[in-house]
């Protein structure tokens, strides 16, 4: 049983992590570096690690490594996370320098959401034990559902289209306002749209995250903990690995087998603690249960062998450089998305570097370019508005 003033002291310390966050980083817009996002990517790193290594010391072996892999499998979740906030963002076209705030937005929004899970999740887990059958066929489903082709466009998914329809919105930004007048009329920006967006696939993703990790712990502390700390630092996680997202072809695979595994883990947990009538005449079944150590082991292995084999991967390679220079062309040529010099140059070197990439590909990756006219075109005008820029 952890005591209230460690519950209470944990909390005030993720609140004023956010808070530092937000006044020293997010408040002015800016697109960070390289640098400064690969900085604090491991200064919160750093922190969780050091919160596992006194969950071990304080709280023994068996707590320690729960910790250790409900944060793993919770970070791993959070990339795929990445994923649909890239498409989200990429849909709404919003400013480079104005994501740290939706992202921050998306972060504080999925802790609460999760947050509001977890504590529910402890209370039917207490109350019913046949929960864990239905939490082991969630991660089932959801596996499986991780094998289909990848992520839609979910921007402009339901709730948007009903805002749009409900509401007055603009096809504009105005700075990182959630409202402008138009027309005479006070309006909704896409930054809220956005923003609104980020909130529903939030939900949706905490009913994956939460089933997966009851599967390793039932220590609602650890519980907590793993998951707040694996989603703080996913802003400037999302800047430092921007450019290789799209090189993780395989992570779906990996993210399936690991919830698959979990699914089959709290499946057979369920049966050692089976009071089902209807199952064994409402006893327990005599199964083997997996250990967290092996759970950590697996769910280690899993991740590794799946994004080495992205990275080496020669399909993996060609599909980056072709979606980025797509992406970095479109980038630079809109104005909207930014019109800092610095950040524009670094969207130019990009774009030059995938540029060369793709033309060295074989003809079968180079086959996996669609409008190939249009990319040529939008790489011919980027490189004539980069020529009278240094012309002036």
């Amino acid at each position: 049983m952890i005591p209230t003033w460690i519950w209470v002291l944990t909390i005030i310390f993720i609140i004023g992590l956010l808070v530092f966050d937000f006044v020293f980083h997010v408040r002015t817009a800016h697109a960070p570096t390289l640098r400064e996002s690969a900085i604090w990517s491991s200064i919160y790193v750093g922190i969780a690690v050091l919160f596992g290594v006194g969950m071990f010391v304080f709280g023994g072996l068996e707590l320690g490594t729960e910790y250790f892999a409900g944060y793993v499998t919770e970070k791993a979740l959070s990339v795929d996370n990445l994923f649909v906030f890239l498409i989200i963002m990429g849909s709404f076209k919003v400013p480079r320098e104005d994501q740290q705030k939706v992202l921050l937005f998306g972060i504080v929004f999925a802790l609460i959401a999760r947050t509001g899970f977890i504590f529910l999740g402890a209370a039917l887990i207490n109350t019913f034990a046949w929960v864990f059958y239905i939490f082991g066929l969630i991660l089932l489903i959801t596996a499986g559902n991780l094998l289909k082709p990848s992520h839609d466009d979910e921007g402009e998914n339901f709730v948007i289209r009903l805002v749009r329809r409900v509401f007055h919105t603009t096809d504009y930004y105005d700075g990182d306002k959630l409202f402008t007048m138009h027309e005479g009329k006070r309006a909704l920006t896409p930054m809220l749209l956005v923003m609104v967006a980020i909130a529903g696939t939030d939900l949706l993703f905490a009913l994956d995250s939460i089933p997966a990790i009851f599967g390793l712990t039932q220590n609602v502390y650890i519980v907590f903990t793993a998951t707040a700390f694996s989603l703080l630092g996913l802003r400037q996680l999302y800047f430092l690995i921007d450019g290789l997202l799209d090189r993780l072809i395989y992570l779906s695979y990996g993210l399936a087998a690991i919830l698959a595994f979990i699914g089959v883990k709290l499946v057979l947990h369920a049966l050692h603690e089976n009071n089902l009538p209807f199952i064994n005449g409402g006893e327990p079944v005599p199964v083997i249960e997996i250990s967290t150590g092996l759970s950590l082991t697996v769910i280690i292995g899993i991740l590794v062998i799946t994004v080495v084999g992205s990275i080496v991967s020669p399909k993996g390679k060609a599909r980056t450089a072709v979606v980025n220079l797509r992406r970095y062309s479109d980038e630079y040529l809109d104005l909207s998305y930014t019109a800092d010099p610095v950040e524009r140059q670094r969207v130019y070197d990009e774009m030059v570097e995938a540029e060369h990439t793709v033309t060295g590909l074989p003809p079968k990756y180079r086959a996996m370019i669609k409008q190939p006219e249009l990319l040529r075109e939008n790489l011919r005008r980027a490189h004539a508005e980069q020529e009278d820029f240094f012309s002036i």
